[in-house]
């Protein structure tokens, strides 16, 4: 049974910098692709940033690109998202997906970890 499990979420004032990660379990990663999503409070889940597990290439969503980093530890089968220069539009529960194709649906989704941002 494959798990992700997210850390690394908390409070933290604006400006200020935050690491997530995702560490999956029951399944090696080597190819397909590992996400960052993030849903607010009355909004719809949108997408953050992506991965590839063997190319390591990757996509940001325009809020995010030039202050946040996704990477991933191919040996740790974990996947990683730095988080610099917050703002509180950043706040949000943040979920990994993964999936074990470059391309479809994410198969694999973790529990989520909040992020609060203070002004």
């Amino acid at each position: 049974q494959v798990q992700l499990v997210e850390s690394g979420g908390g409070l933290v004032q604006a400006g200020g910098s935050l690491r997530l990660s995702c560490a999956a379990s029951g399944r090696t990663f080597n190819s397909g692709a590992m996400a960052w999503f993030r849903q607010a409070p009355g909004k719809e889940r949108e997408f953050v940033a992506r991965i590839s597990w063997y190319a390591g290439s990757t996509i940001y969503a325009d809020s995010v690109r030039g202050r946040f980093t996704i990477s991933r530890d191919n040996a740790k089968n974990t996947g990683y998202l730095q988080m610099n220069s917050l703002k509180p539009e950043d706040t949000a529960v943040y979920y990994c997906a993964a999936r074990p194709l470059s391309y479809g649906n994410y198969d694999y989704w973790g529990q989520g970890t909040q992020v609060t941002v203070s002004s």
